[in-house]
């Protein structure tokens, strides 16, 4: 079974706007990582979890969107920055097919943690704004990363 971790792109500071949707920056940075996504066909959508923050909604919403996916989107609770990971982590375990989850930090960094090493903390991932890492988990049920997409490295 595959996670696919995707961190919620740039977006507008609170100033600006207290929901903080998606920067332009931000949309352009979804667009880039999802044209690499479809030309290596490393993500298979099927359905897409995101936090209920609004830059969380619309970088899954504008993923599916540029990959031309027919993933549901689902907004689930336990995906916020400061969200104990060991719930999602809880879900994981038996779950039996693929999702993408687009959330935060320190949440996601905590989650990938605790899934590929035991506990959240220390972290031994870090994911910046719009990147996105797979994960795999065996039949003996461990997890490893299987690629991670900087973008740093988005063309």
């Amino acid at each position: 079974m595959q996670v696919f971790v995707i961190r919620h792109a740039h977006a507008v500071v609170a100033a600006e706007n207290a929901e903080r949707p998606l920067s332009e920056r931000g949309r352009k940075q979804v667009r880039r990582l999802a044209r690499l996504l479809r030309k290596t066909g490393a993500l298979p959508l099927t359905e897409v979890w995101h936090s209920p923050l609004l830059r969380s909604k619309e970088t899954a919403e504008l993923l599916i969107h540029e990959l031309c996916a027919k993933a549901k989107l689902i907004q689930i609770d336990g995906i916020e920055g400061d969200d104990d990971p060991n719930a999602i982590a809880g879900r994981l375990r038996v779950r039996r097919s693929p999702v993408a989850i687009v959330g935060h930090e320190p949440h996601l960094s905590a989650l990938v943690s605790l899934l590929i090493a035991g506990k959240p903390a220390p972290q031994k991932v870090v994911i910046k704004k719009s990147a996105a890492l797979a994960l795999e988990r065996s039949a003996e049920n461990d997890w490893a990363v299987v690629w991670h997409i900087s973008p740093a490295i988005v063309p």
